[in-house]
């Protein structure tokens, strides 16, 4: 039997908003992936401790805030120090385009701004996902 895929979705920083990453998880779960959602207010550090512990396939960020140039390459670095740079590390919000060329370089796989489709979002994930 197949095992499902398990996604860790993060809040990172102090980004108080997660409707967003709310209706992610539940799409996810409705597809059949098994969604680990770690809350609001999540430390770089905190998510990295999650999606090892959890052993998930892939790290889904949201973030409103503005800080993603920050948190993200954070995140991506840490997982790479603890030797989890197999995992497929996706984000989404309110993101201006400009910024998405410096994520993508900095190891997160894909962007999604507001207005994506969530099948898009799953989609992806069973596209992309590293087994």
């Amino acid at each position: 039997m197949d095992m499902p895929i398990r996604v860790l979705v993060a809040k990172p920083g102090l980004d108080g908003h997660d409707r967003g990453a709310k209706v992610i998880a539940r799409s996810l779960r409705d597809a059949g992936m098994e969604v680990i959602y770690t809350g609001l207010r999540q430390t770089p550090e905190q998510i990295v401790a999650a999606a090892i512990q959890e052993d998930v396939d892939v790290v889904a960020m949201s973030i409103l805030s503005g800080a993603h140039n920050h948190l993200f390459p954070k995140v991506v670095s840490l997982l790479k120090e603890e030797g989890a740079d197999d995992l497929l590390i996706i984000g989404g919000g309110v993101i201006p385009e400009d910024d998405i060329p410096k994520l993508k370089e900095a190891g997160v796989e894909e962007i999604f701004t507001p207005g994506t489709s969530t099948k898009d979002v799953v989609n992806y994930i069973k596209e992309h996902v590293k087994r």
